[in-house]
């Protein structure tokens, strides 16, 4: 049986099932294992895990700690709760601007990657050419969010490491515009969250790239690419102060457990402390060669339960409201068993977006592709809903090529 402890109440014997944290933030080479030394428990600790998944069939139980699926019961409902308050209101349609993000997500990707050659080559970082793709996505976010985030979903291992820097900006503006924030700030935002990795140039391919668990060593040196970011963007007296604070110190946690500085609680900025889950969340939704990727329902619960300790947890339900529990682009099962594209979150419900449906689970097949209005009564165009977040292989299909039905 699986269930949620806390980790204080580890004990050698227990059997790890799950370490119930992102990749970047345990040192072990496995996530599941059966605990044999105390030092392996001081290991968990010591990371800023604060409560795991153990096996009870195959090591020691504790005998009053909740079931993983009630805890995992638990969280939905606070969540549900939180996806009935109202989020914000797109100015252009999804058509209107899909062409326009396309282009900005392709261009945003050269910039970053051009950054990051010049970075090996020892090269001061062209804030001139960057400044104008954060213009550009900071614009298209604020015509319509949507479309460039919908598109930043899909990364493949080639151009991760770049996409995730776009989609983090492109994140980090909509986090900052969803809390009313000012708009210079926000491109300062922006631009820090374009640059944030940068110190990743700084690290070896092999261990970017590496298909399994980092060594300790390889570890240690990932570990080095914020204050190595830092100090490579401070060398350009252009880059705002905003910025350098995101790029040093969006892996820092509230509890004190994150690095490169182990700063705690509100001694981490506002807008650092909003780039952490930005990062985080963008990090464990994408596929990964090492990992795959949850649906974006599935990552904001697990950032939920871990913004007891790790994030701010106003900001976190901030953020929840702000890209949605199913973001345009994600593909989705309804209890008809059609399948559909979210195109269009609903202003006061997150759990009943638009949808393009367009395939037929039941009976195997595409169907007449039309869009559907979940928040609708029977007879309106609704009357049905959201049973569950899909992925696109299983069923062999392409949801963003029905993103519009134009």
């Amino acid at each position: 049986m699986l269930k949620k402890v806390d980790s204080s109440q580890l004990k050698v014997g227990m059997f790890i099932h799950d370490l119930s944290c992102d990749w970047m933030t345990h040192p072990f080479v496995r996530n599941r294992f059966l605990l044999t030394e105390e030092e392996e428990i001081r290991k968990i600790i010591k990371a800023g895990i604060h409560d795991v998944v153990i096996d009870a069939s195959k090591g020691l139980d504790v005998q009053d700690a909740p079931t993983l699926a009630e805890a995992q019961q638990a969280t939905e409902r606070e969540v549900e709760e939180l996806a009935a308050q109202p989020i914000r209101i797109v100015k252009t349609s999804l058509s209107e601007e899909l062409q326009r993000a396309a282009q900005i997500r392709n261009q945003a990707s050269g910039v970053v990657r051009n950054v990051m050659a010049d970075v090996r080559l020892g090269k001061a970082v062209e804030i001139g050419a960057v400044q104008p793709v954060v213009q550009n996505i900071t614009e298209s976010i604020l015509r319509n969010p949507g479309a460039l985030l919908g598109l930043l979903r899909i990364k493949t291992k080639d151009d991760y490491t770049f996409l995730h820097s776009v989609s983090v900006c492109a994140l980090l503006v909509a986090f900052c515009n969803s809390r009313g924030m000012d708009p210079e700030i926000t491109r300062q935002a922006g631009l820090g969250g374009l640059l944030h990795d940068t110190g990743k140039a700084l690290v070896p391919d092999a261990i970017l790239n590496k298909p399994g668990p980092l060594t300790d060593e390889e570890f240690a040196i990932i570990r080095k690419h914020p204050e190595d970011g830092y100090n490579i963007l401070r060398q350009s007296p252009e880059v705002p102060q905003i910025a350098l604070d995101i790029t040093r110190h969006h892996h820092e946690r509230r509890d004190g457990s994150g690095y490169p500085d182990k700063q705690a609680g509100d001694s981490i900025s506002e807008l650092a402390q909003m780039a952490a889950i930005v990062d985080v969340y963008d990090a464990i939704t994408a596929d990964r060669c090492y990992h795959k990727g949850m649906s974006a329902a599935a990552a904001l619960r697990k950032i939920y339960e871990w913004s007891k300790f790790h994030f701010n947890p106003q900001m976190v339900q901030e953020f929840m409201r702000c890209v949605g529990i199913y973001p345009v682009g994600t593909l989705v099962l309804l209890e008809s068993g059609r399948l559909g594209v979210v195109v269009e979150p609903h202003e006061t419900n997150l759990l009943a977006p638009k949808v393009n449906v367009f395939f037929h689970t039941k009976k195997n097949l595409y169907i007449k592709p039309e869009t559907v209005d979940l928040s609708r009564p029977m007879g309106a165009g609704g009357a049905d809903k959201i049973v569950g977040h899909e992925t696109p292989a299983k069923w062999n299909v392409d949801p963003m090529r029905f993103m519009t039905l134009n």
